[in-house]
């Protein structure tokens, strides 16, 4: 491998000059708002469920000089875009189709599970959920921990990660009266600041690190694929991961053991998140989209209303979108992300 440098750009940024920073945030106008409710009107009238939706279907001309400045920012820029000021009171009933129609213009809304989920609840659903995955985890320490799903789909802290999308798009319905706090880390600046520490954990990351696949997808795909961490082509800077799906691939016969220095890798990539990480809290009508190539998420805990029903519960919509204009990735990282070209629709888990 070549010697690494810093990466350079306005995706390098650290949290405490980015919460000052008014580059990444967008507001709805009334003029928006009322062009998002024409639109609505118009699918409404055309009896349009919100999957069926195109981007013709839901007219926003008004609004996509906007939504292009936040389609730049993601890429070009900081990664990071967030939207607020919609009415989810207002929109009621339509609100998965105004949602789903803004995500239209900005990408294409790609699968989140092998049943052809495009957008998923993410709130407390008080069940099991470890034995949807028929997993049951295992810490390094020996305790036992919830998959990424069942920690999606629970009130727990989620750790940082990336999700399997070019963006992805959360749209808070309701919050928390407790927690629910969102963490945002550039994965860039995490980069870095680990190149300049510890320049050896940092090209460890450039190695394969073996993850598992969850039962997530069917049709036959192997159990376990290897992929780095950290990657860079055409002078672009990727970074995918997620620590439960290498933690449950450890757990394989036929994946070789990892060694303990690239559990010290990963040990510092989170501790440098925590450190360098934005926090932010989403109130009912505030949306985040966010670049996975650059910028790692979480979530601290949150507590619901004691005895609250399902609806009343905190709630997001999320999408995962594919990029009209997205990065070109390294050619190993195809075993996750299918195509791997600047543009390409990638992305979301393959359907049977």
């Amino acid at each position: 491998m070549a010697s690494l440098v810093p990466i350079e750009g306005p995706c390098a940024w650290y949290g405490e000059a980015m919460a000052n920073d008014p580059r990444w945030r967008f507001t709805l106008s009334g003029a928006d708002i009322a062009e998002l409710q024409a639109a609505w009107a118009s699918v409404q009238r055309q009896g349009l469920p919100w999957e069926q939706m195109r981007r013709e279907d839901f007219p926003l001309a008004g609004l996509e000089g906007k939504l292009a400045e936040m389609a730049a920012e993601l890429e070009d820029g900081s990664g990071l875009a967030n939207l607020s000021g919609l009415p989810v009171e207002v929109f009621g009933d339509g609100l998965r189709h105004v949602w789903y129609g803004i995500g239209l213009h900005l990408g294409q809304a790609v699968y989140q599970d092998c049943n052809g989920l495009l957008m998923r609840d993410i709130q407390d659903e008080s069940q099991d959920t470890d034995a949807v995955l028929g997993h049951r985890l295992t810490a390094r320490d020996g305790s036992i921990f919830k998959s990424s799903k069942a920690r999606t789909l629970s009130n727990a802290l989620l750790r940082f990660h990336t999700d399997r999308c070019d963006v992805v798009g959360l749209l808070c319905v309701r919050q928390a009266p407790v927690g629910g706090i969102s963490r945002i880390a550039s994965s860039v600046a995490v980069h870095n600041t680990m190149l300049r520490r510890r320049p050896d954990l940092a090209a460890l990351l450039y190695e394969p690190y073996h993850r598992a696949r969850l039962g997530e997808e069917r049709g036959g795909e192997l159990l376990s694929y290897a992929l780095p961490v950290f990657g860079q082509r055409d002078g672009r800077f990727t970074s995918h991961y997620s620590r439960t799906y290498v933690e449950a691939a450890q757990e394989m016969l036929d994946v070789p053991r990892m060694e303990d220095r690239h559990w010290q890798a990963m040990d510092m990539l989170h501790d440098l998140a925590e450190e360098l990480c934005l926090e932010m809290s989403m109130a009912p009508g505030d949306t985040q989209f966010i670049n996975n190539h650059v910028i790692y998420h979480a979530r601290t805990a949150y507590e619901d209303q004691a005895g609250a029903a399902l609806e009343q519960r905190r709630c997001l919509h999320r999408l995962w979108l594919s990029m009209p204009n997205s990065r070109a990735l390294p050619e190993d990282h195809g075993v996750l992300w299918g195509e791997v070209a600047a543009g390409a629709r990638r992305g979301g888990i393959v359907q049977p």
